[in-house]
């Protein structure tokens, strides 16, 4: 029988919501078993993501939680019906799973926030961008995993698009606009894409002078998810090994305020688009 496939971040995030319910009520896995009819075993297996838990269930373990917030039960409730399989489940097998998360992270977020510091956004790659920020991996990735990474990569961006469209707000240091990831003309065709992506509603790119000098958060890239409710907001953080994931409140009050400051500072989104075009015109 083949092994039961490893819970996403999405689903790790529904049983920790409940289990953080079930601790700020006081009750314990036995009284929770006892609501649902089930074995205290299953009750674990539910809030680490492991066992699927209906949206019924749900409501159930929240009104005897005594969890009053109508808008967040009702969003933790959504998280457990039954999803479309979503466009990312193609890759499953063939990418590691956090890229898979990252992209069902930003499917589901009402608002996305972003601050590179080396290279680009990914949400506004192109696509010879991205094979030369793949090509640059250790070890060295085969032509084949650094393809399937560029088209995973590129089909990320459709939430930007219309019929998907979210806020987004991209933060990006000046070091990452020089850096030149395939060269010189690959780099200013992607500025120019940047440019040209910047002019959509929903899209606002801010730059990041290297005079600004010192800056929270240096040399972390960073992606802040706000959820439906703010109870649901996601940090990723980009690391050697994989993406990381956090939702502990200190550590998204911490990075809300590094977004925060980089908003005070950053150039305006008109500033942005010359100082950009101004880099790309040296290229």
């Amino acid at each position: 029988m083949p092994s039961q496939r490893p819970p996403t971040e999405r689903q790790k995030r529904l049983g920790a919501e409940l289990r953080k319910l079930r601790v700020a009520a006081g009750a314990t896995t036995d009284y929770a078993a006892s609501l649902l009819g089930l074995d205290r075993s299953k009750i674990a297996n539910m809030e680490s993501g492991v066992r699927p838990i209906s949206p019924e269930r749900v409501r159930t373990l929240a009104s005897n939680y005594s969890c009053a917030d109508a808008t967040y039960v009702d969003a933790l409730v959504v998280m457990a019906e039954k999803q479309d399989r979503g466009w990312w489940e193609e890759y499953r097998g063939t990418l590691p799973p956090g890229l898979l998360n990252i992209a069902e992270l930003e499917w589901y977020a009402a608002r996305l926030q972003t601050a590179q510091t080396v290279h680009v956004p990914g949400l506004l790659h192109t696509d010879d961008y991205a094979r030369a920020v793949f090509g640059a991996v250790l070890p060295p990735l085969s032509r084949l995993e650094i393809e399937l990474r560029v088209s995973h990569r590129l089909e990320r961006q459709q939430i930007l698009e219309t019929g998907h469209s979210r806020p987004y707000v991209g933060y990006i240091h000046e070091a990452a606009l020089r850096m030149q990831f395939g060269g010189a003309k690959v780099t200013r065709d992607q500025l120019e894409h940047l440019c040209a992506m910047s002019e959509h509603e929903n899209i606002s790119l801010r730059v990041l002078p290297v005079t600004c000098g010192a800056f929270p958060g240096a040399g972390h890239a960073l992606l802040y998810a706000d959820g439906v409710v703010p109870q649901l907001d996601t940090v990723q953080l980009d690391s050697a090994h994989g993406p990381e994931f956090t939702h502990a409140e200190a550590q998204l009050a911490k990075y809300r305020a590094h977004l925060e400051w980089m908003g005070q500072v950053a150039l305006t989104c008109g500033q942005s688009r010359e100082f950009i075009h101004a880099i790309a015109r040296q290229l």
